[in-house]
């Protein structure tokens, strides 16, 4: 891989350089709707809490809620649109304590914040730095439905020597 310089990548933003310990980034909201619900869990988990609010009533939720997954896509999504799509973002060698602590019903307002744990350089890839992050997920009561962490690898403004 060729390293890139600022110079040459006027669109990106926030370099592995920019991510400090503590850092905490709001990452926007969104409200998914029961249409949105529903087909997300036809195609990816079908069970009956989160394709039938009838089915759903009886279950321990109370109501048609969102599949995890279909959380953790929402949470990917604020994270592509108001962060990575604008950082010198490489990827993730994978995410790690993904908890869903409260069930998301149709027409809640999620919001995403993401904070930054620890920084350290790649020791065999010079021009690339890892962040390992926590992305906390809430809805519009202030209670938080989703807890995961990971790690994300970022391009160096600068690459080591």
């Amino acid at each position: 891989m060729t390293a890139t310089t600022p110079e040459q990548s006027p669109h990106i933003k926030i370099w592995w350089e920019d991510l400090a310990v503590g850092q905490v980034r709001d990452l926007g909201s969104l409200s998914p709707t029961e249409e949105e619900i529903v087909a997300f869990a036809r195609q990816f988990d079908p069970q009956p809490f989160h394709l039938d609010a009838e089915a759903a009533k009886a279950s321990v939720f109370g109501g048609l809620c969102a599949s995890g997954w279909h959380t953790c896509s929402l949470a990917m999504k604020l994270m592509v649109t108001n962060f990575l799509n604008e950082s010198a973002s490489l990827g993730s060698p994978g995410l790690e304590n993904i908890r869903w602590l409260k069930p998301v019903f149709p027409g809640d307002t999620l919001s995403l914040r993401q904070t930054v744990l620890e920084t350290r350089p790649m020791s065999k890839r010079r021009d690339v730095g890892l962040v390992r992050t926590t992305w906390e997920m809430f809805n519009q009561h202030g209670e938080q439905v989703l807890h995961m962490e990971g790690h994300g690898m970022f391009r160096r403004r600068w690459p080591a020597e």
